[in-house]
């Protein structure tokens, strides 16, 4: 089969799966109104990165980004499925890169039109976007939907090597939630290095740490790409 197929029958599974669907409306859902929230705050507090208050929203949304990711791939070891699908298709690497193209562009796409909402939100509840120019909002929204995208791909890159959604949201929700607001805070500039960290820098009007906006994307990015890599090499020596 070519590359072609083997996509469209990626994107079939992930049309039908229901938890799927559901993943990106609350991805939308939540990232949006927890920006309205903070937007309805950010009078209080005149100080506050404006860009940051506006998409604070990812900080929770994420979560269903990485569920995303993780229940795609999780999919794929339940009931003998992979078996299936490299029956179908046994150019393993040519499946994994079409099960990674399948998850990476529903999350960028809802990751673009989330960011905008998010912006619209937060605007609408207390202007926390007004001051923001056409640039800086321009590049929060890419920088937004790819950060999610990557996390998306982190995750089922993880899921590949653990051969669990389970066992990989079980990692990474804690990691985001706890190690980088608590543990992070307490080792420097070490914690500007963490996938989630790094990336998120895109999201700030104004960045004091050692990582610009891209510059900390592109350290997601090694995250991911290191992640999809294992994963690959699990799917093609392990998996059978």
């Amino acid at each position: 089969m070519t590359h072609a197929p083997v996509l469209h029958s990626e994107w079939l599974k992930i049309r039908t799966l229901r938890s799927l669907p559901a993943a990106l409306l609350a991805l939308f859902a939540v990232t949006t109104a927890f920006s309205a929230l903070a937007g309805a705050d950010a009078a209080d507090d005149p100080q506050s990165d404006p860009l940051f208050t506006a998409l604070s929203g990812v900080l929770p949304g994420q979560i269903a980004a990485v569920s995303f990711g993780a229940l795609a791939m999780a999919a794929e070891y339940h009931g003998g499925a992979l078996r299936m699908s490299l029956a179908a298709v046994p150019r393993r690497g040519r499946w994994f890169a079409a099960k990674a193209t399948a998850v990476a562009v529903p999350v960028l796409l809802t990751g673009l039109v989330t960011a905008v909402a998010a912006l619209g939100a937060a605007r609408a509840r207390g202007g926390a976007a007004d001051g923001l120019t056409g640039s800086e909002q321009a590049r929060a929204i890419l920088g937004c939907a790819v950060y999610l995208m990557l996390m998306a791909l982190f995750a089922a890159g993880l899921t590949a090597v653990l051969r669990s959604g389970v066992a990989a949201l079980s990692v990474l929700v804690p990691f985001i939630l706890v190690v980088s607001f608590v543990v992070g805070d307490s080792v420097g500039t070490v914690a500007d290095f963490l996938p989630d960290k790094a990336g998120q820098t895109v999201l700030h009007r104004t960045y004091d740490g050692s990582l610009g906006p891209w510059s900390g994307l592109a350290v997601t990015a090694l995250w991911t790409v290191a992640a999809l890599a294992a994963g690959a090499w699990c799917v093609r020596r392990r998996d059978t």
